[in-house]
């Protein structure tokens, strides 16, 4: 059975050593709560779970695979719990804000925490990954109402994210994307077009799956200036923040790649 050790003590060496990160995090006013001993706990707790949770999924996760059958995706045995445990954990939020229930932990310290799960279960990392993407594009660019109803839930991991941006002839240009949204009579947007390449785009880890869409509107400018960016629920959000009906998107496929 393959053996994880992970590196706690370079990475102690790097943050106390090497940048003295402590006397940085007590000399920011937003970073004070955090101290050397509460780090080193952190990274040591993930160390934990990394060899003991995220590891013997590993090879399994390779062998058994994502599967696809009549419109819904379902992950390998094993994988559907460990996301429950790290969610429960508080890891989706590590780096996030405390007003939507993360921990306000430093990029210096998340970035450690991710290497270890990358290490151990690469596959498994990039279901969270894509969450806390969206969850930060949300919380720099969503409205407050947008950050109150999604960001919670994300980062409890209820529900989880992506990002669905080039399509099947696009590649990198993502300028030339062909996704329309139709604005709608009650200030929402109806949006039709296929993506590809979507990491976490449909899963049976989490309640709901809130996309981030780029689409263009019919009186869009050429380019990449034309784009803009659209929540896309899987399941539609009511208003008073409990899940609606099911969306018209889901997947047609799962892609065959590396990633």
């Amino acid at each position: 059975m393959p053996i994880y050790n992970a590196p706690l003590a370079d990475m102690k060496f790097i943050l106390n050593d090497v940048f003295n990160a402590e006397q940085f995090w007590q000399a920011n006013e937003n970073l004070a709560h955090l101290d050397a001993a509460t780090a080193e706990a952190i990274l040591e707790e993930m160390a934990k779970f990394a060899q003991n949770v995220t590891l013997p999924l590993n090879r399994t996760g390779d062998e058994e695979g994502a599967k696809y059958e009549n419109g819904a995706v379902t992950t390998p045995v094993g994988f559907k719990e460990a996301f429950k445990q790290y969610a429960e954990g508080g890891w989706i939020g590590l780096g996030a804000d405390a007003e939507w229930g993360g921990q306000e932990m430093p990029k210096m310290l998340t970035v450690l925490s991710d290497e270890m799960l990358f290490a151990t279960n690469p596959s498994f990392m990039l279901y969270p990954l894509l969450s806390v993407g969206a969850g930060m594009a949300l919380n720099s660019y969503g409205s407050q109402e947008q950050k109150e109803t999604y960001l919670p839930k994300i980062y409890s991991g209820e529900w989880s994210g992506t990002m669905c941006l080039t399509e099947p002839h696009a590649g990198t240009d993502l300028g030339i994307i062909k996704t329309k949204a139709e604005r709608n009579g009650d200030g929402t947007y109806s949006i039709t077009g296929t993506k590809i390449f979507i990491t976490g785009g449909d899963h049976d880890l989490a309640e709901n799956i809130i996309h981030l869409v780029l689409a263009k509107t019919p009186d869009a400018p050429a380019g990449s200036r034309g784009i803009s960016l659209f929540i896309v629920p899987k399941f539609l959000v009511n208003e008073d923040g409990s899940m609606g009906e099911r969306n018209p998107v889901g997947p047609g496929s799962i892609e065959h790649k590396m990633g």
